[in-house]
């Protein structure tokens, strides 16, 4: 009967531990990304939200939900909160060098919130092409070479990325284009 309790406690700090987001993104210079986190199940109806600062503790709060699925802006964020899925998007526009930062998701709570840190990191777009919606389930590639037919492919979709000693070319899809941005 004694090992009771500390079984519920266990039960109980193991399912408080439960977002999750991916450790980092980039974005094109002038255009946005999209971040997305997961939380447990039981944290529906809570308010979530996307702040900004290495340090947790003194990070700023950009843009938060009200506890429901409507899409909420501040300034240049926007969050929505899908609860039947258990996961909150934040998309961040018309990207500038400076953004480059950590950012949180996190969900507001009793005591201490729930985060998890998101690096982002802004670049300079190279080129940005655009296409049809047939062409909306093919592979977009990024080549090097004098022709396309002989061109050795640096990057495709969706998120590879080919890095190099001091920089990175990778593709954003979004909208029926696509985005090769370069960052140092």
């Amino acid at each position: 009967m004694w090992l009771l309790p500390p079984l519920l406690l266990l039960i109980i700090s193991g399912s408080s531990a439960g977002i999750t987001g991916p450790e980092e993104v980039r974005g094109p210079e002038g255009g946005s990304l999209t971040v997305q986190c997961y939380y447990d199940p039981g944290w529906e109806t809570y308010v979530k939200y996307w702040c900004r600062g290495a340090d947790w503790s003194s990070c700023k709060t950009l843009v938060r939900t009200a506890g429901s699925e409507w899409e909420v802006k501040e300034d240049r964020a926007f969050i929505r909160d899908n609860q039947t899925s258990c996961a909150f998007t934040v998309t961040m526009e018309k990207l500038r060098r400076e953004d480059t930062d950590t950012y949180w998701c996190a969900i507001e709570k009793t005591g201490a919130d729930l985060n998890v840190p998101v690096r982002v990191t802004v670049g300079p777009v190279i080129a940005q092409c655009h296409y049809g919606p047939q062409w909306e389930t093919h592979v977009e590639q990024w080549c090097g070479g004098a022709d396309g037919s002989g061109c050795s492919v640096l990057v495709q979709s969706p998120g590879s990325e080919q890095k190099g000693r001091k920089s990175a070319v990778y593709i954003s899809q979004e909208r029926r284009s696509f985005t090769v941005a370069l960052h140092d």
